[in-house]
């Protein structure tokens, strides 16, 4: 896959988010919820809770929700919270893939079914398309916590812990690693007090499908649905976004 396509993905897969304020909370509340029943409560002892309410307060989560969620996991209210995800195909065969977090399993495997057959798609088997999708780590730092001379040695300095890319946009800057040398990038990024606004395992597609704009569209309406429920945290899919489709939408 080109890496402008791969960036337009994903940009535009943070801009969707970033639009769904509310889901964003919700989706960071969990998350908390999860690591501080999994882990503690301590950031200084938890380092997916540290994580986690980073990635909260990039999202500019007001502090007593944040606390209100660490006291929720350690205090046993998210104790039925699983994550869970689902594998399938939008129209024209393109694959998606689903990550959820719910209280109640059989409510999510129903409404993501049927989101799936009522935009033109179909549920697959868990395992079918995950050759598909290779696991990266994607860091986004503000652009201007960093003066653009040093970007280069900032490069060249984050080879050692597994930068794959970076990428700078006119506001930010985008890391990529591997999923196995995730947590060493975020170590690093933590000792050079880099300000990371949002760091999380994301599905990349090894290659994208190009479509005509209104089966692109199609396709974009079963992802918009998808992304507006509940349980759902993250949809990845290969589309190519191409700058045609973000246009149109």
């Amino acid at each position: 896959m080109a890496g402008h396509s791969k960036w337009a993905n994903i940009k535009h897969r943070k801009a969707a988010q970033d639009n769904k304020r509310a889901k964003v909370f919700t989706r960071a509340i969990k998350e908390i919820t999860i690591a501080a029943r999994d882990g503690g409560g301590e950031l200084d002892t938890n380092p997916s809770l540290r994580l986690a309410v980073q990635n909260a307060k990039g999202a500019n989560m007001p502090k007593d929700t944040i606390e209100r969620a660490i006291k929720k996991g350690t205090g046993g209210e998210g104790a039925n919270l699983v994550e869970i995800t689902f594998e399938g195909y939008a129209s024209n065969g393109i694959a998606v893939f689903v990550e959820a977090t719910t209280d109640n399993n059989n409510r999510t495997v129903a409404s993501v079914r049927s989101i799936f057959n009522k935009y033109g798609g179909n549920l697959g088997t868990n395992g079918s398309l995950g050759f598909l999708f290779e696991r990266k780590g994607i860091f986004t730092l503000k652009k201007e916590t960093i003066e653009t001379e040093d970007l280069e040695e900032l490069e060249m300095e984050l080879i050692d812990f597994g930068l794959e890319e970076l990428t700078a946009f006119e506001d930010e800057v985008i890391i990529q690693t591997s999923f196995d040398e995730y947590g060493k990038m975020q170590s690093q990024l933590d000792d050079k007090n880099c300000i990371v606004s949002n760091a999380e395992l994301q599905r990349i597609p090894v290659d994208t499908t190009t479509l005509r704009l209104e089966d692109g569209q199609k396709v974009m309406k079963l992802i918009d649905k998808m992304e507006e429920d509940d349980d759902v945290n993250a949809v990845y899919h290969n589309l190519e976004i191409t700058e045609e489709l973000i246009n149109s939408l």
